[in-house]
């Protein structure tokens, strides 16, 4: 049952509906494709996707969600490698920002979806140093998280 509904998934043609209110969700990425999944994988849930750090810090001022998406690399040169000096633009920044903001979305469950191992461990790690509820997921794991936590 498990492969077939991965499959309906894939081709659009699973209800992904479920017997539950509602979810407010935050996602900062960069990448539409992603923007796309997300839609079409929280169905019936509320989404606010962001692309950048800047507006990620002011949406999450402002709203209340019960879980948080982030991703690590936001500019296409942050897909290439860590060796950079540009971590004000990536979810290490918006990570460390809620680390240090305690009363921005205190209650929200934070998932950090990225590819990228080492920046995801990071943000993971700055946000429990902040006692944050957080989890650190590879994307390509992220659908069987979300059928987990979410019942999606």
């Amino acid at each position: 049952m498990g492969i077939l509904r991965s499959i309906l998934i894939k081709l659009g043609l699973a209800d992904l509906t479920a017997d539950r209110e509602p979810l407010e969700v935050f996602i900062l990425d960069d990448d539409e494709r992603r923007h796309r999944w997300f839609k079409k994988r929280l169905k019936g849930d509320r989404l606010e996707i962001v692309e950048t750090v800047e507006d990620a810090k002011k949406i999450l001022q402002i709203g209340r969600y019960d879980a948080i998406f982030l991703d690590h690399d936001l500019l296409p040169h942050h897909y290439e490698s860590n060796d950079h000096d540009d971590f004000h633009n990536t979810g290490y920044a918006i990570a460390e920002w809620l680390a240090d903001n305690k009363k921005v979305q205190p209650s929200a469950y934070i998932i950090v979806h990225t590819r990228n191992r080492k920046g995801g461990s990071n943000m993971a790690e700055k946000l429990r140093e902040g006692k944050r509820q957080v989890e650190y997921v590879p994307f390509p794991m992220l659908d069987l998280k979300i059928q987990q936590t979410f019942n999606r």
